[in-house]
């Protein structure tokens, strides 16, 4: 009986989504990085970007694969929105700071509206406990260009103006996880409404 509620227990745990992320609540680890915006490198820092309000930092595979794509272009045509709560997006990933210029002023994905920063050494995502797996040998992205570096879990996180976690969250496809990002930035918004 207690092998069968074993092997009963496992495929519910094994469905769960891995979350080793930094938690809500948790300090946000200040960095500062190469970053591009509408094709131009700049030395992005977090808590520069907080001084303006909430920011949504999310962590991304590569530039230039489907589901990046597809989550870029969402945060893209979206931005407005992010804007109009006050929060500003920045896209974290171990792409080089070339692959990003291309990728950043790409009007079919992040199409100049949000900065993207490099982690080339994965020690952003490492302060984050973001997982990273190694690319596969021969690995191509959607321009058939080769991967070269390894791939940051998809993770976003919400972070306060006092440098706090608000919200962290993973396993969700791109365009869900920007419209739950949008969802909490838009909660925050409200929040600071009440309290003036």
């Amino acid at each position: 009986m207690k092998n069968l509620f074993l092997k009963s227990l496992l495929p519910a745990v094994l469905a769960l989504p891995v979350m080793a992320a930094l938690p809500e609540g948790h300090p946000a680890p200040d960095f500062q990085a190469q970053a591009s915006l509408a094709g131009k490198a700049f030395n992005f820092t977090l808590e520069g970007a907080l001084k303006k309000g909430p920011v949504v930092v999310y962590f991304y595979p590569s530039a230039y694969t489907g589901g990046c794509n597809l989550q870029a272009h969402s945060f893209a045509v979206n931005h407005e929105k992010f804007a109009a709560a006050g929060a500003s997006i920045v896209g974290v990933s171990l792409d080089s700071i070339e692959r990003l210029n291309d990728f950043s002023a790409d009007p079919n994905y992040c199409a100049s509206k949000f900065p993207v920063a490099s982690d080339a050494d994965g020690k952003i995502s490492s302060n984050y406990d973001i997982a990273v797996k190694a690319a596969a040998p021969g690995k191509t992205d959607s321009r058939g260009v080769e991967i070269n570096h390894g791939f940051a879990e998809r993770t976003t996180f919400v972070v306060t103006p006092d440098g706090k976690i608000a919200a962290t969250f993973g396993g969700l496809k791109p365009e869900e996880n920007v419209a739950k990002a949008l969802e909490i930035v838009e909660k925050l918004a409200a929040d600071r409404s009440k309290a003036n």
